[in-house]
């Protein structure tokens, strides 16, 4: 196995002959997925794994019912099966859940979208019992939806804000709702009905991007989710970095202004008390307080209005633009000399909305901070993924999930 191929997009620490295992079952996935129908033979080539090992991996997913032989290709020697993936196979579900909305999305075995729902949550929807309800209600829609039977569920990935202990399941502290320790995954068990898995959405953004986006074939990227919260997901040489309590990526809580604005975190001057759509909102509060683009306890409509305002060119809306990536351009700046990174990929509603205009003025303020080698070898870039990139990443490491587990079934 090549170390190119032992080392993409796995979510797994890979030292023991299972972990081997598991990486290969996603690196010939991944590569049935992005090319079918495909040979085995191609499958190795792509993946830099033998021909046996392939031969062995492809059974075991054949055995699963996620890919099934679809005709043959002519070759100088014997004619070779092409695979391909079994979209009556099973589907999977991926939740992205925000401080402002519960987005659940329905994806074929293959990752291919579905269908899709998102459900508002107003600020006092913030306890649990409320966030569950809301999961609970959207994947009952689109299953009820799509016609899909429960027991077709593959898996559903579940990312909900702040840190989270993904394998016992438990909320440990997502700051913008006050919440600690709270037992989501058994909540969640008791209701839903279905696999899941629960995690972080800067992971998910990153294993999307690794899988469809912008980490494909790149060993070392970071995603950074600007949203009404912000944080970095990470992937060193292809991997997903998790940190020791699978805390890594609150750079949000990291401190850029000495003693400046309060954060939710409990901290003062926070990267995401800048550059997240609170920030960006109090921007405009200080640039215009009488500004009709300022509609009060609502931060999504804010932006929209500030994306209009952009788009008609308002010097107002600019210039806010341009205080944002002030602040944002010097975060991303230290990411780049911290961390050499190929490419850093600006994700999630806040960087869609605010699209090419944010993007431009980030690029020319990293270009004055960051030292220039690094510079140079960064790609700074918007998400190019289709829909919600992290119930798209969710849904991945459901499926991560399921390839993991193989053996077990």
């Amino acid at each position: 196995m090549t170390a190119w191929a032992a080392g993409r997009g796995h979510s797994i620490a890979k030292g023991t002959s299972r972990d081997i295992r598991v990486a290969n079952r996603f690196e010939v996935m991944r590569v049935v997925i992005a090319q079918s129908p495909v040979s085995r033979r191609r499958i190795a080539t792509e993946t830099g794994l033998s021909i046996a090992t392939v031969g062995t991996v492809v059974g075991e997913l054949l055995a699963a019912g996620l890919l099934l032989e679809v005709g043959f290709e002519d070759s100088a020697g014997r004619p070779r099966a092409l695979m391909a993936v079994d979209h009556a196979g099973g589907v999977l579900l991926g939740v992205d859940v925000a401080e402002t909305y519960v987005r659940v999305d329905l994806f074929d075995a293959a990752l291919t979208f579905l269908d899709g729902v998102e459900e508002a949550l107003s600020p006092d929807e913030n306890r649990p019992g409320q966030v569950v309800g809301h999961i609970v209600s959207g994947v009952r829609t689109v299953l009820d939806r799509a016609g899909v039977p429960e027991r077709r569920v593959l898996g559903a990935g579940i990312t909900v804000p702040g840190q989270v202990d993904h394998r016992g399941g438990v909320s440990v502290f997502a700051p913008n709702w006050d919440w600690h320790d709270i037992p989501l995954g058994r909540l969640l068990a008791e209701r839903l009905g279905v696999p899941a898995h629960l995690d972080n959405p800067l992971r998910a953004a990153i294993v999307a991007e690794l899988w469809f986006g912008a980490g494909r074939r790149r060993e070392d990227v970071v995603v950074l989710n600007l949203g009404t919260g912000v944080g970095a997901g990470l992937a060193f040489r292809g991997t997903l970095y998790r940190g020791a309590t699978n805390s890594a990526g609150e750079w949000g809580h990291t401190t850029l202004v000495l003693d400046g604005r309060p954060c939710h975190c409990g901290g003062r001057g926070c990267v995401e008390a800048y550059v997240g759509a609170p920030g960006i909102v109090q921007h405009l509060r200080e640039l215009d307080p009488d500004s009709p683009m300022l509609h009060v306890n609502d931060q999504t409509a804010t932006i929209d209005a500030l994306t209009r305002g952009i788009e008609a060119g308002d010097p107002i809306a600019q210039k806010v633009v341009a205080e944002t990536a002030r602040y944002l351009g010097a975060a991303v700046a230290n990411l780049i000399n911290l961390l050499n990174p190929e490419a850093i990929v600006l994700s999630s509603w806040v960087a869609t909305r605010l699209g090419e205009p944010l993007l431009a003025e980030v690029q020319a303020v990293v270009a004055r901070h960051a030292l220039g080698r690094p510079f140079l070898a960064t790609e700074i870039v918007r998400s190019t993924l289709p829909g919600d990139s992290v119930s798209l990443g969710a849904a991945t490491l459901a499926l991560e999930r399921f390839l993991s587990d193989i053996a077990g079934r």
